[in-house]
C-alpha cells in the first residue's frame, strides 16, 4: 500500500485557498486504487473541515504538525501537548520578542488560528496581539495547548532566527517555520513525520512506500520518512534542496501534475 502525505496551505490549496477540481479529481483517482491518502498539515481541525472539497472526501486528517491525529471517520487517535510549565516558560520568553503569538488549544486558536490572518495588515495585527488578554487562556477548563505560532511582519524575518536561538535545546519541543515569517513551536513528540509512522502502528498498516507532498518548513519532517518526496516550485529553495522531486507551482496544480506526469501512479 502507498501512503500519499499531503499538505494543505501551498500545496494542495491554491494561492485562493482552494482545491481545484483537477486536484479533486486526481484526489478521487487516487483513493480508487487503494492508496492511503492523508491530509498532514500544520492547520487546526476546525480550518482543515471548513474547506468544502475535504467535507467531501473521507481520508485521515492529521493536524497542527502532527499534534492532533484523526482518522478517515473524524475519530480522535493521538493527541501531543505542550505542558503547561512549558507553554509558561516559551511564553515568557516570546513576550519579551517583537513577535505575535498565536497558541493553538482544544479550545480553538488564541487570539487566532493562521489562516484567518493572511489578508490583515500589520497595524490590525499589532492590534490583535496587544490587545488580547493572554492570562485568560491559562484560565480555560480542561485546556489542552499544542501549540504556539510566533509571527513576525515580513520586513522583521531576523527575528525568526533570534526566536529559534532563544528556545533551541532548551525545551523538549520541535520547531519548523510553516513560512519565513513564523516559528511553529509544537511538543516533540508533534512531527509531521512521526504521525506518519504513528499512524501506521495504531491502524496496524505496513506503508510500502510513502510519498509526501509540501512546499513548508514543516514539511521536512515528512520528506525525512517519505520514500519520496515532492515539493511544490512555490516552495523556498532550501526546502526544494530537502526534496527528491520539483512539481509545479500550487497554482498551477503541482500536485495533480505530479502524480500524473512526475510519478506517473494514474498510468
Amino acid at each position: 500500500m502507498k501512503c500519499i502525505s499531503i499538505d494543505l496551505d501551498g500545496t494542495l490549496l491554491n494561492s485562493e485557498h482552494e482545491i481545484t477540481e483537477e486536484s479533486v479529481k486526481v484526489l478521487n483517482e487516487l483513493e480508487a486504487q487503494g492508496h492511503c491518502l492523508i491530509l498532514n498539515t500544520g492547520r487546526a481541525y476546525a480550518d482543515v473541515i471548513k474547506l468544502e472539497a475535504v467535507q467531501k472526501m473521507k481520508m485521515p486528517i492529521f493536524c497542527i504538525n502532527g499534534s492532533v491525529l484523526f482518522s478517515a471517520e473524524r475519530e480522535l487517535l493521538f493527541e501531543a501537548t505542550l505542558t503547561t510549565d512549558v507553554y509558561k516558560d516559551i511564553f515568557s520568553i516570546l513576550r519579551k520578542m517583537d513577535v505575535g503569538i498565536l497558541v493553538y488549544t482544544n479550545h480553538g486558536g488564541l487570539p487566532s488560528t493562521l489562516p484567518p490572518l493572511h489578508e490583515k495588515g500589520k497595524q490590525e495585527l499589532d492590534r490583535l496581539f496587544n490587545e488580547f488578554n493572554y492570562d485568560e487562556i491559562l484560565e480555560l477548563e480542561d485546556l489542552k495547548i499544542y501549540k504556539l505560532i510566533a509571527l513576525v511582519h515580513p520586513d522583521q524575518l531576523e527575528i525568526i532566527d533570534e526566536v529559534k536561538r532563544a528556545l533551541g535545546g532548551k525545551f523538549p519541543i520541535s520547531m519548523a517555520s510553516s513560512h519565513p515569517n513564523n516559528v511553529e513551536i509544537t511538543s516533540n513528540e508533534a512531527h509531521k513525520g512521526k504521525a506518519l509512522l504513528r499512524y501506521q502502528d495504531i491502524m496496524n498498516l505496513t506503508f510500502d512506500e510513502i510519498i509526501a507532498f509540501g512546499d513548508g518548513g514543516n514539511d521536512i519532517a515528512q520528506f525525512e520518512v517519505a520514500t519520496t518526496a515532492v515539493v511544490m516550485e512555490n516552495a523556498p529553495m532550501q526546502v526544494q534542496q530537502a526534496a527528491d522531486i520539483v512539481t509545479k507551482t500550487n497554482d498551477e496544480d503541482g500536485f495533480a501534475y505530479a502524480v500524473r506526469h512526475l510519478l506517473g501512479l494514474l498510468d
